[in-house]
């Protein structure tokens, strides 16, 4: 047990040399689970995804449509505001940039925020900006397998930060809701559900902005 211990401060050491671990932040192997509520059922047959608001036409997908959409893989690092960090973690699912490119969906001009609604009435608010980013994913598998339902099954919204990419924002994983049921495109900020609790809007890792206070 003392070697692991000393190997995985090896390890954080390493990653704090290569700018990986943010401030606060220890390295975890394991994958915790945290949410506010049950766990949700799944049935593929009443399922169903939508996008709506400030888009030219509103869309909706069932499980067997929404498995058809175009795929994105992704590895990032991500980083959880009660202070672990899981490194390299690998993610599959539907890209909302993917999706604009290629035509299933159209922004009006006065598209500024997404606002992630999730089963229970829990929604997560982020710019669209991060929406449309390289580091956001409605992912469906983790790590080559289904996810699991503790951490969204189904669906979920994935944030978190890609290695060497300093251009991308890059909140705490909260940003992405768990069971995943719909995109609301906004004109002006509407808060989630955390974030109406006191919680960072903005959830900058690099900033250590985990609350609002």
């Amino acid at each position: 047990m003392f070697k692991d211990v000393l190997a995985r401060k090896g390890e954080e050491e390493r990653l704090k040399r290569e700018g990986r671990l943010p401030p606060g932040q220890s390295l975890t192997n394991k994958f915790p689970v945290l949410h506010y509520g049950p766990v949700p059922r799944f049935d593929p047959t009443t399922w169903d995804f939508r996008v709506w608001g400030e888009v030219e036409a509103d869309r909706r997908w069932n499980w067997e449509e929404f498995q058809k959409l175009p795929r994105t893989k992704l590895v990032m690092d991500i980083h959880c505001v009660t202070r672990w960090s899981k490194f390299d973690t690998e993610w599959e699912g539907v890209s909302l940039k993917l999706l604009l490119g290629e035509g299933h969906l159209k922004l009006k001009p006065s598209a500024k925020f997404a606002l992630q609604h999730c089963e229970y009435g829990f929604s997560v608010n982020v710019p669209l900006e991060v929406a449309l980013a390289d580091n956001f994913l409605m992912a469906t598998h983790f790590d080559g397998e289904p996810i699991s339902p503790d951490h969204g099954y189904p669906l979920r919204g994935i944030v978190g930060s890609i290695p060497g990419r300093s251009d991308l924002m890059s909140p705490y994983f909260w940003k992405g809701g768990k069971w995943l049921r719909g995109l609301e495109i906004l004109a002006q900020d509407r808060l989630g559900f955390w974030e109406q609790a006191g919680y960072h809007n903005e959830a900058d890792i690099w900033k250590e902005q985990r609350l609002a206070y």
